[in-house]
């Protein structure tokens, strides 16, 4: 960060255990993935290949070592794993993962019939070898917003007990199910029951493609709110919402005040 008198909050440095920024390739190019995360480098903790992309990204293994020369860990979205186990593959899929040296994989149920009791079965068999991710919440709009607050409150509890580092709160990389609704409003009611169910707020990850679910998830847990599905041209812009430095926290983050001129 460049030099400044101002007063803004303080930030952990990679690597982060809060305030994590997790960016979703979505299949960019491969100069522009390496520009935009080397731009970005020090402010984006997880790269996470989306859905299946990695079976179909030729330049993959680039992509890999762009990521690995900067610190920066990478997975393979939930999706992926999804379509192993409805393959019964699981034993391919975490070769698969050994065999681009992941360091995280991502459990999810989101598309398959897949029961959180089963999902959490593989958290704990992957937990020994990599740091799990797992998601809550289901892909279909319609179908996520039949999951109770208090089910998804039971999901996230067990996910963490199976051994899952970070629980993710689905949204998509559209904003549009989950804790969302179809039309992309916030369930603003079940956030609010997560938050106050006595969870450990440093182990949820929000899904926040947008500017107005990144601002919300500022203002309404602060700076080091853990965000998913972040755009790489996005990252910077997010940080200044972190730091109060864009007007949709500006008076909500680090407005201490300095002497006047």
């Amino acid at each position: 960060m460049s030099r400044t008198a101002l007063q803004l909050p303080s930030r952990q440095v990679r690597p982060r255990t809060r305030g994590i920024t997790m960016v979703i390739d979505n299949g960019l190019p491969t100069g522009y993935f390496q520009d935009a995360v080397t731009s970005a480098a020090d402010l984006v903790d997880l790269v996470k290949f989306g859905w299946g992309t990695s079976v179909v990204t030729a330049d993959l293994d680039r992509k890999i070592e762009t990521l690995r020369a900067l610190g920066i860990g990478y997975f393979f979205g939930g999706t992926l794993f999804e379509k192993h186990i409805l393959q019964n593959r699981f034993d391919d899929f975490r070769e698969f993962c050994h065999g681009h040296s992941c360091s995280h994989v991502e459990v999810s149920n989101g598309t398959i019939d897949l029961s959180n009791q089963e999902k959490c079965a593989f958290i704990g068999k992957l937990a020994d070898d990599f740091t799990v991710l797992s998601e809550v919440g289901f892909k279909d709009g319609e179908r996520s917003e039949r999951l109770s607050p208090s089910r998804w409150i039971d999901c996230i509890r067990a996910d963490l007990e199976a051994g899952a580092e970070l629980v993710i709160a689905e949204a998509r990389e559209s904003g549009s199910s989950g804790i969302c609704r179809p039309d992309g409003r916030l369930r603003f009611g079940l956030i609010e029951d997560i938050l106050d169910a006595g969870l450990p707020v440093d182990r949820l990850l929000f899904e926040a493609p947008t500017r107005t679910l990144q601002t919300y998830f500022v203002r309404r847990v602060g700076t080091e709110v853990n965000l998913g599905n972040i755009a790489p041209a996005e990252v910077i812009a997010l940080e200044t919402l972190r730091l109060g430095l864009r007007s949709d926290t500006m008076l909500d983050i680090g407005v201490e005040a300095g002497p006047h001129a």
